[in-house]
């Protein structure tokens, strides 16, 4: 667990975003890029919004 959340451009699918969090908080990377995907259909476009903002502002490793 790190102290802050650093986005994962060695370990991403995507953007890193999941991999990143999954650094952060200790959690499997594809849990959480599972809950990506049910807050996705959830949400809709608004999921999709904040990954890509997340993946663009978030200081890289």
């Amino acid at each position: 667990m790190n102290d802050r959340f650093l986005i994962n451009r060695r370990d991403a699918k995507v953007m890193g975003v999941a991999a990143g969090l999954s650094d952060y908080s200790g959690i499997d990377p594809l849990l959480i890029r599972l809950g990506f995907v049910a807050a996705t259909l959830i949400t809709g476009p608004v999921m999709i919004l904040l990954y890509l903002l997340v993946g663009w502002l978030a200081p890289r490793q």
